[in-house]
């Protein structure tokens, strides 16, 4: 197995389990724990997602043939 297919395995492995968690038994208090954590991630993923953007947006550019 390659390196790079382990790693999406995990990364998969730690989003469906997740996901997958029953929170049925959770109270009020702890699922608005959840919830922040979640936003909190989806915040970090959209600002990392932004900057990777940007990035190849001026790798693009600077290596665009004129």
């Amino acid at each position: 197995m390659e390196p790079d297919e382990s790693l999406s395995r995990l990364r998969a492995d730690a989003a469906q389990k997740l996901g997958s968690e029953d929170v049925d038994a959770y109270s009020l208090d702890e699922l608005d724990a959840r919830i922040a954590l979640c936003r909190a991630e989806i915040a970090r993923c959209e600002t990392r997602k932004a900057f990777a953007t940007r990035h190849r947006a001026s790798a693009e550019a600077l290596f665009r043939k004129s």
